[in-house]
C-alpha cells in the first residue's frame, strides 16, 4: 500500500506503476491521510508512459486498508507523520517526494514538475518491487 498526503499525485501514480510493473505478482492499493480526488496532471503524465489511473479512486486510509497491507510505503513526510499504527505484520518504509499539486507556474512548468515526480515514483516502486522479490526468494517462495 502505498500513501501520501491526498491520494491524488504520488500514491496513485505508485499503484499505477505497480500494477504496470507488477501487475502478475502483487496486488496493489493507495490511500491518503485526506481524500484530495483526483489530480488531472498525474492521470495526463502517467498516461504519456501508457498507464491509466483515470479510474483509481482517491481515497482515505482506514484501519481495514492498514491491516489488509503487509507493505506500507509513505511518500511524503506528512503521510509518515500522521499515518495510523499499521497492523504489527506491516512492515513499513519511507520514501518521501515533493507534492508536484503545491507547484505554481505555467503549464509547461507544471508538466515538468509532474513528470519528474512520475519518474521518481517509478525508481521508487522499482526498489520496492527489488525488496519484495528479495524478500519471497529469501523465503522460498
Amino acid at each position: 500500500m502505498f500513501l501520501c498526503t491526498g491520494n491524488s499525485c504520488r500514491s496513485q501514480m505508485a499503484e499505477g506503476w505497480t500494477r504496470q510493473l507488477a501487475s502478475d505478482w502483487i496486488e496493489v492499493r493507495s490511500a491518503g491521510i485526506e481524500a484530495h480526488g483526483q489530480n488531472m496532471l498525474a492521470i495526463r503524465v502517467m498516461s504519456e508512459v501508457g498507464i491509466d489511473i483515470s479510474s483509481q479512486e482517491s481515497i482515505r486510509v482506514n484501519a481495514e486498508m492498514l491491516e489488509w497491507a503487509d507493505v506500507l510505503v509513505t511518500l511524503c513526510d506528512n503521510a509518515e507523520e500522521q499515518c495510523p499504527v499499521p497492523s504489527a505484520h506491516t512492515s513499513r518504509l519511507h520514501l518521501p517526494l515533493s507534492d508536484p499539486a503545491k507547484i505554481r507556474g505555467d503549464e509547461a512548468t507544471l508538466l515538468t514538475e509532474f513528470r519528474q515526480c512520475r519518474d521518481r515514483v517509478r525508481q521508487r516502486v522499482e526498489y520496492v518491487l527489488q525488496q519484495l522479490e528479495g524478500k519471497l526468494s529469501v523465503n522460498g517462495r
